[in-house]
This record gives C-alpha cells, structure tokens and sequence, in this order.
C-alpha cells in the first residue's frame, strides 16, 4: 500500500511552509517564555533574601507577559491583508 502525499510533504506549497515555519516560531517563543518562568519560579523559591525572591518574581511575571503578547504580535505582523 502505498502512503498518500502529504506523509512525505511534497505537496506543500511554499506559503503553507512559511505558515508552518511561522508557527513553529510562535511556540518556540512560548517555549522560552515557559522556560523563564520555570527559571524565576525556581529562583524565587530557593532565594534566602527578598532581592533574589524580588527577582524571581519579575522573571515570572515577564515570561507570562512574553507568553501573552510576542506571539500575539506576531500574528498580527503576518495577518494576511484582506483582498479587496
């Protein structure tokens, strides 16, 4: 039996890979966001003094807004243009 083509990818056109590419660069950017909250997370729950837990704690909130608003922007940016 023979497998279909879109199993080897020969059928993609190059708009569809620029999508695909587009989005795996949107969650790879979450990706890292989750990672620094991960980072602050664990900082500020091993700190032994306010700077470090002060520090852990913004690490975390700017990874959460990374996560909110760099992939959102992204799409934005690569919005197609409605055809008039």
């Amino acid at each position: 039996m023979r497998r279909p083509e879109w199993v080897y990818g020969d059928s993609m056109t190059p708009s569809d890979t620029q999508a695909r590419n587009r989005y795996y660069m949107m969650m790879g950017v979450n990706v890292v966001a989750v990672a620094g909250a991960v980072f602050g997370l664990v900082l500020a729950g091993r700190s032994d003094d306010w700077g470090q837990m002060v520090l852990g704690g913004a690490i975390v909130l700017s990874a959460l807004y990374m996560m909110a608003v760099v992939p959102a922007a992204m799409a934005r940016k690569w919005r197609t243009p409605p055809e008039a």
